[in-house]
C-alpha cells in the first residue's frame, strides 16, 4: 500500500484510518494526518499510532495518495503551498459538493482527482460511497481508491453529474433513517409501549429488515406484499402511508436535498 496523508482528521479520516489499519491494508507507518488547528490530529495519532507532523512538507513529502477530508468550507482557504505539494499525488476528495473541476484549481498537478461522497455508517465499516474520478484512473489508483474508500464499506462508482443525488440518497439518507426510527420510537410510545422497548424494536426491525433486503434478490415491494396479509394489520398501516403519500414525501426530501447540493457545487 502506498503512503497516505490526511488533510483532516475528524470523524470520516477517522474511519478511514481505523478500516486500513483493521483490515491490514495499511499499517501506521504508511498513514499520516493534520486536523489544522484543532486536536483531532493529536487524538487521532495516540489512538492509532499514526505519525501526525506540524508542517505539510513532512506530512506529504513521502506520501503517494493525498485524503482531503477537511470541512468543505475550508477549501478556498488551504494552504497555497498544496498546488506544488501534491504534484503527481493521486488525490482523493470527500468534501462534499466540490466539483472535480474546482478540486483541479487547488491541485493543478496532482496525478488524478477522486471526488467521492461517503456516509456516516462508514465510520463502523458500513457504509456506502459513491465516487468519480477527474479522468480515466491507471489500474494501481484504482486499486488504491477501492482500498481507501473499501475501509469504509462499499462502494459504487458513478458520473459526476450523479453524485448530487449520491448526496441526497446516500450521503444524508442515514439521517432520514435516524428520524424513521425515532417516528416508529415515538409512535411506540404513542401505542403503549415503554419509550426504551418502543427505541429497542424500531432500531432492530429497522436493522432486520435492512439484512432481509441485502440478502433477498427480490425488491423492497415483494418483501412487503410477503409481510402484508389482505386487510390485516400491515394492510391498514400502509393504507395510512399511502394516503398522506408517504413515497412522495421521501421524494421531495431526496430531491430537496439534492437541490442543496447543487447549490453547495457553486460557492467557492
Amino acid at each position: 500500500m502506498s503512503k497516505i496523508a490526511f488533510l483532516g482528521a475528524g470523524r470520516m479520516a477517522s474511519a478511514m484510518v481505523d478500516g486500513l489499519l483493521a483490515k491490514k491494508a495499511a499499517a501506521p507507518p504508511d498513514l499520516a494526518c493534520t486536523g489544522g488547528d484543532d486536536d483531532t490530529a493529536r487524538l487521532l495519532s495516540a489512538r492509532t499510532g499514526i505519525a501526525a507532523p506540524a508542517d505539510l512538507n513532512s506530512l506529504l513529502k513521502q506520501a503517494d495518495t493525498v485524503v482531503l477530508a477537511c470541512k468543505p468550507q475550508q477549501l478556498a482557504g488551504l494552504d497555497a503551498r498544496l498546488a506544488e505539494l501534491t504534484a503527481g499525488k493521486l488525490v482523493v476528495s470527500i468534501l462534499a459538493g466540490k466539483r472535480l473541476d474546482r478540486l483541479a484549481q487547488i491541485f493543478p498537478r496532482a496525478r488524478n482527482l477522486v471526488r467521492a461522497m461517503p456516509n456516516t455508517p462508514g465510520q463502523i465499516g458500513a457504509g456506502i460511497t459513491g465516487w468519480c474520478a477527474l479522468k480515466d484512473l491507471a489500474a494501481t489508483d484504482r486499486a488504491i481508491v477501492n482500498t481507501v474508500l473499501g475501509a469504509l464499506g462499499k462502494m459504487v462508482e458513478v458520473g459526476e453529474a450523479q453524485l448530487d443525488a449520491v448526496t441526497a440518497l446516500s450521503g444524508s439518507g442515514p439521517a432520514y433513517v435516524f428520524e424513521f426510527a425515532a417516528a416508529l420510537r415515538d409512535a411506540g410510545e404513542a401505542a403503549g409501549l415503554p419509550r426504551a422497548a418502543a427505541y429497542q424494536l424500531a432500531v432492530e426491525t429497522i436493522l432486520g429488515s435492512a439484512k432481509l433486503m441485502a440478502q433477498s434478490a427480490v425488491e423492497a415491494e415483494e418483501l412487503r406484499n410477503q409481510v402484508t396479509s389482505p386487510n390485516g394489520t400491515t394492510f391498514a398501516g400502509l393504507k395510512r402511508m399511502e394516503a398522506r403519500d408517504f413515497r412522495g414525501l421521501i421524494r421531495e426530501t431526496v430531491l430537496a436535498a439534492k437541490l442543496r447540493s447543487e447549490e453547495l457545487s457553486k460557492e467557492p
